[in-house]
């Protein structure tokens, strides 16, 4: 089963704990919770992020995954994170901090820079040709992705919003 937008652009699914959903599963839901990694000047913020993303994970209980799908889901969460790390780190001058935001329906990842530029998928993908895949896969896996432009013109934020597994 792909994990590639289980609904349409918008549409973020059932609501928890609805028919076919067991009490634990709406019990473990981390309401509004928000985690804050800071990464400004640190070496190694793609693995820090992914660590950090993982211990979130464990914590809200979509980690041991029970299931293959559940897995797959929390494997897509990682990747994003990596993505957007990592094109903060290539062209923003580093990322300044990861933000995962997690409710019933969604988790939002935001990686926050003082970069300038924008980031989009490269237009036509080439599957074959090395770079250029990052915002293609973030766009794929997510249901939503843009960016927010710091009110004081310094910096921008990812964000990326993906389905919840419940």
């Amino acid at each position: 089963m792909s994990t590639t937008r289980p609904y349409p652009p918008g549409d973020l699914g059932p609501e928890p704990g609805g028919a076919g959903a067991s009490a634990a599963q709406a019990a473990a839901i981390p309401a509004g919770q928000i985690r804050r990694l800071r990464l400004a000047g640190t070496r190694g913020a793609v693995a820090r992020g992914r660590d950090f993303a993982r211990q979130a994970l464990h914590d809200w209980g979509w980690l041991p995954a029970a299931g293959a799908d559940r897995r797959a889901a929390a494997e897509d969460v990682l990747l994003v994170v990596s993505e957007l790390v990592t094109n903060a780190c290539l062209h923003a001058e580093g990322p300044e901090e990861l933000r995962l935001r997690c409710t019933a329906k969604v988790l939002r990842l935001e990686v926050s820079d003082l970069g300038t530029g924008q980031p989009a998928p490269r237009s036509p993908h080439r599957p074959g040709r090395p770079g250029g895949h990052g915002m293609f896969i973030v766009q794929r896996l997510c249901l939503d992705w843009g960016v927010v432009r710091n009110a004081d013109g310094a910096g921008k934020t990812v964000w990326a919003e993906l389905a919840a597994p419940f």
